[in-house]
This record gives structure tokens, sequence and C-alpha cells, in this order.
């Protein structure tokens, strides 16, 4: 598997038993770096020195975190706009971050159905989603669809470690480029 690094950007894990569950299963898996900037920042104070550098040491980032306010949760737009500055992560010159995959681990509350045009939310999550999607492109990453889980508080601890295996299963799926 590629060197992967897990953001696990939940503001209440002790709560979240989806995120409980996809890193319980991720978490003794070879080649990946879980980090939890909720639990190491509770004063909101980012090292980002000690951010970019595990940003540079992964070829595949993974943000997981609960879909909050149709938007990421707010550490974690505090992270972006910290750690992924002009000079650094972007600008003339700056490729630092191309050619690594973005990808997104998100739960949301609402059931798929709520996230369509005439649904109860009136848009699609690829339309949420698309400043996320933007950034990702103007680092020159790579933007992978996300992972999706709907309907949280609908579903099981069956249903819970079976999207935990499907994520699983997701990260290990994206094969390594072959040269010939």
């Amino acid at each position: 598997m590629k060197s992967t690094l897990i953001q696990a950007f939940h503001p209440h894990p002790e709560r979240s038993r989806v995120q409980r569950s996809w890193l319980e299963c991720l978490s003794s898996v070879q080649g990946l770096t879980i980090n939890r900037p909720y639990e190491r920042y509770p004063d909101w104070r980012i090292d980002v020195e000690r951010e970019q550098a595990l940003l540079m040491a992964h070829e595949r980032i993974v943000f997981m975190y609960p879909l909050y306010w149709y938007s990421v949760p707010p550490l974690m737009k505090l992270w972006m706009d910290e750690v992924l500055t002009f000079g650094w992560a972007y600008g003339p010159g700056v490729d630092r971050l191309k050619g690594k995959t973005w990808l997104q681990a998100i739960s949301t509350g609402a059931v798929a159905q709520d996230y369509q045009a005439g649904g109860f939310n009136e848009f699609s999550l690829s339309e949420l989603l698309k400043p996320v999607q933007r950034t990702a492109h103007m680092l020159g990453m790579r933007y992978r669809p996300p992972f999706v889980l709907h309907g949280v508080r609908q579903q099981d601890e069956q249903a819970l470690q079976r999207s935990a295996q499907s994520l699983l299963d997701e990260l290990q799926a994206e094969a390594e480029p072959q040269f010939l």
C-alpha cells in the first residue's frame, strides 16, 4: 500500500461511532499514519512545520471527517489555511504536493437521497465538495472521489464495521503505477 496519512478531523472523536470504527480497522495497517489534529491541537495552535512534514512524507492524504455544515469541520478549515500556504503548497514554481493523492472519507447524518437536486439538502455531495476539490487541484494533487457513509445515525455496529472494511478495501485497491 502507498504510504498513507489519515487526517482524522472529527471535532468530537469521543462521540463518533463512525470514526472509532474506521480508525480501529485502519490502525494496524502497515504504511499508514494516523494524525488526530483535534486531539493534538486542543488550543487550535497548529504546528505548521510538523503538518507540512507529514504531508511531504506520504504519497496519499486521506481527510476523514463528518460533513459539517455542508463543509469541513472548523479545525480542518484552519489547518488548510495555515498549512497549505502560498509559497509552500502552491504558487509559482511550487510543486511539493504535486502528484500526491487527495481522498476524503466522509460521514453524513443525512441519507444519500437528501444529497441530490430536489432532496432535503438541495445539492449533491459532489457540488458541496467543489471548494475542496478545487483546492486539491490547485495544489497539483490527484483528487479521488470521496468515500462516503451516509445516514450514520441509522447504522448499526455491523454496518459500521462493513463501512470500515470498505474504506480499507478502497485504500488497498488503488494500484501502484505500472511502468513498462
